[in-house]
């Protein structure tokens, strides 16, 4: 993804500025592995640094319309009382905690995973590709005979969610699961 000026009044500097702060700012959403380990951010005047602000805000208007997220941060909740409630995903013993978004679910810092995949998660390579590139990327690491993430996580859907948690296939509607027991399936019927 790319943007320009409409009166091409953008310099060298300016780009470096936007640059260093858009690498700032997704570093802080934490939702996208950003490889850029430069801080490539330039010094402006304060006039100019005003104007490479409000381009900014535009940017950011601009990404969730065009899809990409990298620079929201994970786990804002969803407003209503379904998408705030916690919700508690458990198979074999392990816990994983979590809440729907407006782009799909989180699963929160600290929760568990199964350390192995099913035999029948071969059948989905999709589910083996999500929980190999948490695994790379050092969200899930393997801890105590399970895996655990060490930081929050978001997925497309409750059901994303509950197949890397269960290491195969489960539907997020039945997996996740209120305090009181509740499926969140019983939660969004109410």
């Amino acid at each position: 993804m790319f943007f320009v000026s409409k009166d091409e009044n953008l310099t060298k500097a300016h780009v470096r500025y936007l640059e260093g702060r858009l690498i700032e700012q997704a570093k802080l959403a934490g939702s996208a592995l950003v490889m850029n380990g430069q801080s490539s951010g330039s010094r402006l005047p304060e006039s100019d640094r005003e104007d490479m602000e409000i381009f900014l805000e535009r940017i950011h208007q601009l990404m969730p319309v065009l899809g990409a997220d990298a620079l929201l941060p994970i786990g804002l909740a969803a407003e209503g009382p379904v998408e705030q409630a916690i919700l508690i995903c458990e198979i074999k013993g392990l816990k994983a905690i979590g809440h729907l978004t407006p782009t799909g679910f989180v699963v929160l810092k600290g929760s568990q995973a199964v350390l192995k995949e099913r035999a029948a998660a071969h059948k989905y390579p999709s589910t083996i590709a999500s929980r190999k590139r948490l695994i790379e990327d050092g969200t899930l690491i393997e801890e105590g005979g399970h895996l655990t993430f060490i930081r929050d996580s978001e997925f497309s859907s409750p059901s994303a969610a509950a197949t890397v948690v269960h290491g195969g296939s489960a539907n997020g509607l039945l997996a996740w699961k209120s305090k009181r027991g509740k499926t969140l399936k019983e939660l969004e019927a109410v």
